[in-house]
């Protein structure tokens, strides 16, 4: 049996940008929430205006995960967030945010 697995995307937001992506998450489709295997997801906000937010979801297993990340619900989710990352290389800006994903097993609680 497989344990807990857990993906954290580390993402770092222009200053500009930090309301609206504050906004994308308190508004956010709830779309992962009605797939089979996720457990839930907390979003931190860095007390350091320089630091990174953590988006971290959990799962009941790494196949559950990436069956979400092939599923149109992953685009219902990302959606807006992905159109102002393509609006600003159209105007060619530099991206709102930047996002580094990790994953990871759960070894003990």
């Amino acid at each position: 049996m497989e344990k807990e697995f857990v993906a954290i995307n580390y993402i770092t937001c222009q200053p500009e940008y930090v309301q609206r992506f504050e906004e994308l998450f308190s508004t956010r489709a709830r779309a992962i929430d009605r797939l089979p295997g996720f457990r839930r997801m907390q979003v931190l906000k860095p007390r350091d205006p320089q630091g990174k937010y953590l988006v971290i979801s959990w799962w009941d297993s790494e196949m559950h995960f990436r069956a979400w990340t092939r599923s149109p619900e992953f685009l219902e989710g990302h959606r807006r967030g992905f159109d102002d990352l393509a609006k600003a290389k159209a105007e060619g800006k530099t991206p709102p945010m930047v996002s580094e994903f990790c994953c990871y097993e759960v070894l003990t609680e």
